[in-house]
């Protein structure tokens, strides 16, 4: 709204001084005061045509305004310094081409040394401001699964991350998108991530800021895509919890924080021939194996335990498999535990 009054306002301006120029060409050159409407209509399209591109362009870069304005400034000043300096040294007839070549020269290698440097360095209009500076240094870019997992909220209570959490609209809509969903098991954890987001958001502790991604050069087919592109633009990681994030973000060069890896460094180090207890809870799928889990929730196989369920049992470890989606770990039961119709078969 506020743009249409103010193109309102350019244009009843830009057709008054117009009128008032028009109406005073006595002085001005033959065509205006010879066909002072037609020159009328002329020098007020021109002035309008600002105002069309300005409304096909919707969408405008700050930094590449800025960079374009400060080069044309900082080049026009050069060249202004050299033609003064380079005046004693070249003739009189030459002067006036050597400086219409500075003139030119200038300004372009200005403009095209800060359009190519724009991510070193932010150029925002009326001052110049160097890379910006966030708390903790890279920006940590946030994933749906990661805000309806929630341990990234307690991770925050315990001060192991000091980096600016961004939120982008997309991925925020998304989680909304999920609450909002018809399965009550999807609504429900749609609802736990928007209650993990307002929790992280009022913990003092945490910089947690939503990240309009309107503008930004984030392309993609979906969510994943978008999340790996704006990650990559920001310069910044990404927090997730999904494998094919994961892999996907990893082959592109971006950095991944992968909660379940996080969780899995975390928990006990077992080595084989370690010994254990666990209570079996069920059949496992291989036949006499015995499934049970530790206090982490970490699931055991174990062989030949098959007909204890329900009973707490000692295992001795015998081989750990981990990687991005968990960890198990595989054992037995000692010499002297094992069923004698076990050791027969």
């Amino acid at each position: 709204m506020f743009l249409i009054i103010l193109r309102i306002i350019y244009a009843v301006t830009c057709a008054g001084a117009l009128l008032y120029v028009v109406r005073n060409s006595e002085s001005m050159p033959a065509p205006i005061s010879q066909q002072p409407f037609w020159s009328y209509l002329v020098m007020f399209a021109i002035t309008q045509s600002v105002t069309l591109i300005d409304w096909l362009v919707p969408r405008k870069r700050l930094d590449l305004i800025s960079a374009i304005y400060f080069g044309l400034l900082i080049g026009t000043l050069l060249a202004y310094g050299a033609c003064e300096a380079l005046t004693p040294f070249v003739a009189e007839p030459l002067l006036p081409t050597a400086r219409l070549v500075v003139f030119l020269i200038m300004p372009y290698i200005c403009i095209s040394l800060l359009l190519q440097t724009k991510d070193d360095f932010r150029f925002v209009i009326p001052y110049v401001e160097f890379a910006k500076e966030v708390k903790g240094g890279r920006p940590l870019v946030m994933d749906t699964s990661a805000l309806i997992d929630g341990r990234i909220a307690d991770m925050m209570d315990t001060n192991v991350f000091d980096n600016e959490l961004l939120v982008p609209d997309f991925v925020l809509q998304e989680v909304q998108d999920i609450a909002d969903s018809g399965d009550k098991m999807r609504r429900a954890r749609g609802r736990r991530g928007l209650d993990v987001l307002a929790k992280m958001q009022q913990n003092p502790k945490v910089d947690v800021r939503m990240f309009d991604s309107k503008g930004k050069d984030v392309t993609g087919q979906n969510v994943d895509q978008r999340i790996v592109s704006l990650a990559k633009l920001l310069g910044g990681r990404v927090v997730t919890n999904d494998f094919n994030l994961n892999k996907v973000a990893s082959v592109q060069g971006v950095d991944v924080i992968n909660l379940n890896d996080i969780a899995n460094a975390l928990k006990p180090r077992y080595l084989p021939g370690e010994h254990m207890r666990i209570k079996v809870i069920r059949d496992g799928e291989s036949f006499g194996q015995g499934v049970g889990y530790l206090d982490d929730g970490t699931m055991v196989v174990c062989e030949a335990a098959g007909g204890m369920i329900g009973k707490e049992i000692e295992v001795v470890v015998s081989s750990v498999l981990q990687n991005s989606a968990g960890r198990m770990i595989f054992g037995r039961l000692p010499t002297s535990s094992v069923p004698a119709h076990s050791a027969a078969h």
